[in-house]
């Protein structure tokens, strides 16, 4: 009859509006959670089949909308492993870090506050672990759109100690133009009158000036070579100008092997200025280094049976370093260094964690090296809204939401915002709004059944 209908549809007001309720309480909850996504629920009518002159009530059922789509406000984080992203996807992660297989769910998340756990892996507020696709060997990234098991944790600490050999060094000095020519370029000789010689038990020739040239090696160790010059004028009449003798040699003289003249030489000529006090290296190059264009030291590896060589005890792998004279000049002021300056570094640990726009995980060494790790992958779904809300602030795909795409941050998906945070897309003031409405609904809908009820009472009593 009408009546029970009334009070039915009163019933199904009631749980409507209960389940209005919680998605607004929820929302509000959350209104400080970071990319939470707000929930809604909306209402549709219930129509029952009528007979002829009556009228019998339906009543109204609710349904619940995510808006998972939706983008919340990028906020700035204090700290560098705090990510958001601006426009589509989200971050794939698991709830595990190691022994990872196709069978371990993988939840997808815009939640970004990611810290470095005890072991070095990245994960989130709710312990989920940050996926991403591994540097490879030649320092590209496999990628693969459908391919899920390419990824792997991200771990910042799981890396060896950083070493850059030295491969550039930039001299800059000046020569002493006015030197008197040393008595000992007369009798110089690259066996037992060497300036490397003198380097070992002072016997050899004295340099006239020294500079010490700093080389890492390719175990981070710290070796040390030296570009000592003399003044000479070739013993000709006319004397020639502007010449100085140079050498360039190791210090100790064990840390190489070589067969070029004293231990420890590695190369010995000529350095030629012109009459404007510049280097001229179509002189010296060709009579230093061989290659005027190229001025280089090149040490073989340990072990090998090549003419220079590091020291075979060392077990040092082969090394060029290429130098820079182009500063390098000789002027009528006193012999100076101006600048050494070189690359490399020695051993170093990890200090810290970048990440940029591209989704690149970059470590950061106190030897001031920097080594990529992976990068991020970002997760797109044909129907983002469609997916299936777990604990954690976080996401499984679904048949609504339909299969996932894995891209390239800022390649069809969104960018990675570095130091950021997306905020919750709850507006309070609509929230509260909504509140009063739904507490209105309820109590509507209660008064349903209240006069249902009363009117019931009146028929009850019509056979009294």
């Amino acid at each position: 009859m009408s009546i029970n209908s009334a009070m039915l549809a009163g019933v199904s007001g009631l749980v409507a509006n209960s389940s209005a309720l919680a998605a607004v309480s929820d929302n509000i909850a959350n209104v400080n959670t970071t990319a939470y996504k707000r929930s809604q629920v909306n209402f549709g009518s219930v129509v029952t089949a009528q007979m002829a002159g009556r009228y019998s009530a339906g009543g109204v059922q609710g349904s619940t909308r995510q808006f998972i789509s939706q983008q919340g406000l990028v906020q700035a984080a204090t700290s560098p492993t705090d990510l958001a992203i601006s426009g589509d996807g989200f971050f794939v992660t698991t709830q595990k870090a190691t022994n990872l297989t196709s069978g371990d769910a993988r939840l997808f998340t815009r939640s970004g506050s990611f810290t470095v756990d005890a072991d070095g892996y990245l994960m989130n507020d709710a312990r989920l672990f940050l996926q991403g696709w591994p540097i490879q060997a030649n320092g590209t990234f496999d990628i693969n759109p459908s391919d899920i098991g390419k990824l792997a944790p991200i771990n910042v600490r799981g890396l060896t100690s950083a070493v850059a050999p030295t491969s550039e060094i930039s001299v800059g000095a000046n020569l002493y133009k006015d030197q008197p020519v040393s008595a000992g370029a007369a009798t110089w000789d690259t066996t037992t009158n060497s300036m490397a010689q003198y380097a070992i038990d002072g016997t050899g020739t004295r340099p006239d000036f020294t500079i010490e040239l700093n080389v890492v090696d390719s175990t981070g160790g710290n070796r040390k070579l030296a570009m000592a010059f003399l003044r000479d004028d070739g013993g000709a009449t006319p004397p020639i100008a502007n010449q100085w003798r140079a050498e360039i040699y190791a210090i100790p003289a064990t840390d190489v092997e070589s067969n070029v003249g004293a231990p420890g030489l590695l190369k010995h000529g000529y350095v030629r200025f012109d009459n404007n006090g510049r280097l001229d290296m179509s002189a010296t190059g060709t009579d230093l280094f061989g290659t005027p264009a190229d001025p280089r030291i090149i040490l073989d590896a340990s072990g090998t049976a090549t003419p220079v060589r590091w020291a075979d005890g060392l077990g040092i792998a082969a090394q060029t370093v290429e130098l820079d004279l182009a500063k390098l000049q000789q002027m009528s002021m006193p012999s100076t260094v101006t600048q050494v300056t070189s690359n490399g570094a020695g051993v170093g640990n990890v200090v810290g964690v970048q990440v940029d726009a591209e989704g690149v995980v970059t470590a950061v060494f106190d030897n001031s090296q920097v080594r990529k790790i992976a990068k991020i992958a970002i997760a797109t779904f044909p129907n983002a809204d469609g997916l299936t809300a777990v604990s954690g602030n976080a996401y499984r795909a679904s048949g609504k939401s339909g299969g996932y795409l894995l891209k390239e941050p800022g390649v069809g998906a969104g960018q990675i915002s570095p130091q950021s945070l997306e905020a919750s897309t709850v507006d309070l003031s609509a929230e509260f709004t909504g509140l009063i409405q739904t507490q209105k609904a309820y109590s509507a809908s209660s008064r349903i059944i209240t006069t249902a009820d009363q009117m019931l009472e009146e028929l009850i009593n019509i056979k009294r």
